[in-house]
């Protein structure tokens, strides 16, 4: 296994907690990220990621890959999804989920994942962020959702990730159910789906939803990491709010109340269990005097479902933004963060510049005080320290996307796309007709008005850098039927 260059931990490093959710959108809050309040705010109640920006910085340009595998292996690893090749979700091993598509054939890319080992089919070798953590003296917790590498490879397992402990993570990204009183998906019989969440055996039978379980199971990781002398990373990693959408009873009729759908109603208990764990976490750094030496990190994965399984209207569901999870529009990649660092951050502020996902890695490294260590891994992160303290600036550059792959469901900007997001510009390009469409973000958020016939001149530039970019990392791409070849770059169109 790769670790880093293990050296010993100077005093007063941190306690880090990185809280992700899954399948959150932009809007899928009390707490507005837009210069606006929408319905949505309206609708859902997040006391405590509101809580949590009073005393932190909100990010309101903070993006994710499109969906889950990409997005995770990014954050732990410092690469771009093209470079890491883990451009779409994982689950069983050597296996694509991609059905034929009648336009193109589409590349192979890293169905297993990634993992610290050398010499596994399919996956990308790496050293993980848990892993350089605890060479440098933190006490590694993994709680809930991996979803790092394919069943049955080493990177299915945090503990072969890096992480000391670990609480309900395996290589499925859902889980079968969020119900204790269903054994969380565990059959009997032994006859087990794959996303039955394993190690809560001791919830089975009980009323304990999910999001519940992962909480008080966290909490008791930090009491026993408290016993040593180390700081920890918490990685806490809820798998709501992702499918099934399966009401938290706690919360079921208060929704219901509101008039919205059954669906709908389900779907805003999944986000407000979520947001009590957080604050339960909260409450537990302030009963142990944790806090001003606690770092709290809160992030989503990808954008909020728009493309099926929603009540009413589909794809507007993380309005202003335009359509959802699995879409290279705003929708798809624009997700809901904070950070709180007693000390550091500034309460009650905001930041507007972009950031992306592969950019926590240099950066939780450099909060924990960690600046002299090696990967097996070429990264593309950059920190965002400056804008967390206030000192320095963070330089302006380009941010691209790739995902050569088929999601599944349809709708827009949803397929085999690659993008660049320079300035207030942003390209997206499909592989399968060579469209490029063109946006101005801060003038155009909703993604409503493509402006490539009015500035051929910034296509053209923005298509060099992307497409510069993607050759550089040697990234892969779909071949057209029609003519067995690869499809071309964004600016060989």
């Amino acid at each position: 296994m790769p670790p880093g260059d293990a050296v010993p931990a100077p005093k007063e490093q941190p306690n880090i907690i990185l809280f992700l959710v899954d399948d959150m959108g932009w809007q899928d809050t009390s707490l507005p990220f837009w210069t606006q309040r929408t319905k949505y705010n309206d609708t859902y109640h997040t006391p405590n990621m509101e809580r949590m920006a009073t005393q932190g910085k909100m990010f309101t340009q903070a993006y994710a890959c499109s969906i889950s595998s990409p997005t995770r292996v990014s954050l732990f690893t410092g690469m771009n999804a093209a470079r890491h090749r883990v451009t779409s979700w994982t689950l069983r091993k050597n296996t694509t989920h991609e059905q034929p598509d009648s336009v193109m054939i589409y590349p192979e890319w890293n169905v297993n994942g990634i993992c610290q080992e050398p010499g596994v089919e399919r996956t990308t070798q790496v050293t993980s962020l848990a892993e350089v953590l605890k060479d440098h003296g933190y006490h590694t917790i993994h709680c809930g959702k991996a979803h790092f590498g394919a069943e049955g490879t080493p990177g299915a397992d945090p503990l072969k990730m890096g992480f000391e402990v670990n609480i309900a993570g395996h290589a499925a990204g859902s889980p079968a159910s969020y119900y204790g009183k269903e054994n969380f998906g565990n059959k009997t019989d032994g006859k087990s789906p794959l996303a039955a969440v394993p190690g809560l055996e001791k919830y089975h039978g009980t009323d304990t939803f999910l999001s519940e379980a992962l909480t008080i199971e966290a909490m008791k990781a930090l009491d026993d990491a408290q016993q040593t002398d180390k700081p920890f990373f918490l990685y806490m990693a809820h798998y709501a709010i992702h499918t099934p959408i399966q009401p938290d009873m706690r919360f079921y009729q208060k929704y219901l109340d509101k008039g919205l759908p059954p669906v709908e109603a389900a779907y805003a208990t999944l986000i407000e269990g979520m947001d009590k764990s957080l604050g339960d976490i909260m409450d537990y750094l302030d009963k142990n005097n944790l806090t001003e030496n606690t770092i709290l990190i809160f992030m989503s994965d990808n954008g909020g479902l728009a493309a099926h399984t929603r009540a009413g209207q589909l794809h507007v569901q993380n309005y202003p933004l335009n359509s959802g999870k699995g879409s290279a529009y705003e929708g798809g990649i624009r997700e809901p963060m904070i950070v709180r660092w007693p000390g550091i951050v500034t309460p009650q502020t905001q930041c507007d510049h972009y950031l992306m996902i592969e950019d926590f890695f240099p950066t939780i490294l450099e909060m924990a005080g960690v600046d002299n260590y090696t990967t097996v891994q070429q990264r593309d992160g950059i920190s965002f320290m400056p804008l967390l303290t206030g000192k320095g600036k963070m330089k302006d550059r380009d941010i691209y996307w790739h995902y050569p792959n088929s999601w599944g469901p349809s709708g827009p900007g949803i397929g085999a796309t690659c993008s660049i997001r320079s300035g207030e510009w942003k390209l997206v390009y499909y592989f399968g007709d060579g469209r490029r469409e063109l946006f101005n973000i801060p003038a155009d958020i909703s993604e409503k008005h493509d402006m490539a016939r009015e500035k051929p001149e910034v296509v053209k530039e923005l298509s060099r850098k992307l497409s510069n970019y993607l050759r550089s990392v040697d990234a892969q791409r779909p071949l057209l039927r029609a003519t067995r070849q690869p499809a071309p770059w964004p600016d060989e169109i």
